[in-house]
């Protein structure tokens, strides 16, 4: 304080009170953060004990990483420093949530030796922020689906699923089953098959089928299949065409075997294997044996 009576501060006063730079005070000065009171007769800028006390809030907000704004704002009482905080709570989220996709991107990059080439695509994929991921699967449901109504819309719901989110913390085997699984949905050539997929489907159903009848099929399959599997049945036994009407009834056998071959394509089985490891499910059952057996079982009973 300086001995004049006025109970005021000059920067080198406010320097050693506090510990802070003579420099810092001036440079926050400068930016209106810190207003003084008055000036000396020699034009040096003076300050009071409240400015004092603000000096130290100014340093405490800016230790916790707030901007000269955010501090502004506070100060004019803009702004509470709960809501700040709280503002700067999200920020430090997002960042801590890129920072993991980085660390878990060159942890996928030091395990596979990946090229620089890829490492800048996998890199582009997996920090892709959650609005556009959500983007990528949206646009590919959207062409998949466009105009087919009549589809089963539990399997829009499986689609989406499947289509998962990058969570916020990553393992490496998931940014990479994501960077996959990303390139996967945007290919051209994928989405035609799913669509067709979702076509067979659309054609199969009756306006008053209800939701789910076409996983309940599937599942019918998978059991049965599975009971011939498990009793030893051969696909080209004559009891194993007891099964098919089981599963079938009067179903046309060659529309279902068309069906049938679509649903087992390696694609989209490594669709599904993809899915399960970015939704943290572990491995999946494929069930490519039961598929497998009923189409052999279908191409070995036509005409019959």
């Amino acid at each position: 304080m300086i001995d004049d009576g006025t109970g005021l501060f000059t920067i080198g006063e406010l320097a050693r009170a506090t510990g802070l730079t003579v420099r810092t005070i001036r440079y926050w000065s400068d930016e209106g953060v810190l207003t003084p009171v008055t000036r000396s007769a020699g034009g040096y800028r003076l300050y009071d004990a409240e400015a004092a006390a603000r000096l130290e809030l100014i340093r405490t907000l800016r230790e916790l990483g707030l901007g000269l704004d955010a501090v502004r704002g506070v100060l004019a009482g803009e702004t509470t420093v709960a809501q700040v905080a709280a503002a700067h709570v999200a920020a430090l989220d997002a960042q801590i949530r890129s920072l993991r996709v980085t660390r878990a991107v060159l942890s996928t990059v030091a395990r596979r030796g990946s090229t620089a080439e890829e490492m800048t695509l996998m890199n582009k994929l997996a920090r892709l922020s959650a609005a556009e991921r959500r983007r990528i699967v949206e646009e590919f449901l959207a062409e998949v689906f466009d105009g087919l109504d009549a589809a089963d819309p539990d399997i829009r719901t499986r689609l989406r699923f499947h289509a998962a989110e990058l969570p916020d913390d990553p393992t490496p085997e998931q940014v990479d089953a994501w960077v996959e699984l990303a390139e996967l949905i945007q290919d051209p050539q994928f989405r035609t098959l799913m669509r067709r997929m979702v076509e067979f489907n659309a054609a199969d159903r009756g306006p008053e089928v209800p939701a789910g009848t076409s996983l309940w099929f599937m599942s019918r399959l998978v059991q049965l299949a599975g009971d011939a599997l498990r009793k030893g049945v051969a696909p080209d036994a004559p009891e194993a065409e007891e099964t098919l009407r089981g599963l079938l009834g009067d179903a046309d056998r060659a529309a279902v075997l068309e069906r049938l071959t679509a649903v087992a394509n390696e694609r989209i089985a490594r669709y599904r294997q993809l899915s399960a490891v970015v939704n943290g499910l572990g491995a999946q059952p494929s069930y490519e044996e039961e598929f497998a057996w009923v189409v052999a079982a279908l191409r070995a009973h036509q005409g019959r």
